[in-house]
């Protein structure tokens, strides 16, 4: 009887391997998406619900509807990243502005937030803030090659 079980060899001997190896890094652009979109799809998620989750809905509504449309745009760039990412990552630097601007919100947009208000938005901004770095960094670093 022939043999017709597939060897387990290295898969660089393959004659479209190269080829397969071109389309895998056109698709992904060069990144790991899971490192940076995943993240800040998740951060988006959370602060749009983060006023139902520590319940200040109540005390203070105008957060509540800042919170929301900021996590909604969260959520979107990070969509965007994954979908288009050699055209979104353009926006990176709006991230970075998106993590300042949650940083200093409370303040703004709150009237006489407590402490869970304030460390809320500030923990989310500085992720935002570190997370869109990050994809500053992905974006120079692909069209740097």
């Amino acid at each position: 009887m022939a043999n017709v079980s597939h060897s387990r060899g290295d898969i660089t001997s393959h004659p479209d391997a190269p080829e397969m190896q071109a389309r895998y890094d056109r698709v992904l652009g060069g990144r790991d998406v899971v490192l940076v979109d995943g993240p800040v799809f998740l951060l988006g998620l959370y602060c749009a619900v983060s006023p139902w989750i520590l319940h200040y809905t109540t005390s203070q509504p105008a957060l509540v509807t800042h919170n929301l449309i900021v996590g909604i745009a969260i959520g979107l760039l990070a969509l965007g990243f994954t979908a288009a990412p050699a055209r979104m990552y353009g926006l990176s630097g709006a991230m970075c502005a998106l993590g300042v601007w949650m940083i200093v919100s409370p303040w703004i947009v709150g009237t006489n937030p407590d402490a869970g208000v304030i460390w809320n938005n500030i923990i989310i901004g500085a992720l935002t803030l570190l997370l869109g770095i990050m994809c500053v960094g992905t974006a120079s670093r692909n069209t740097s090659r």
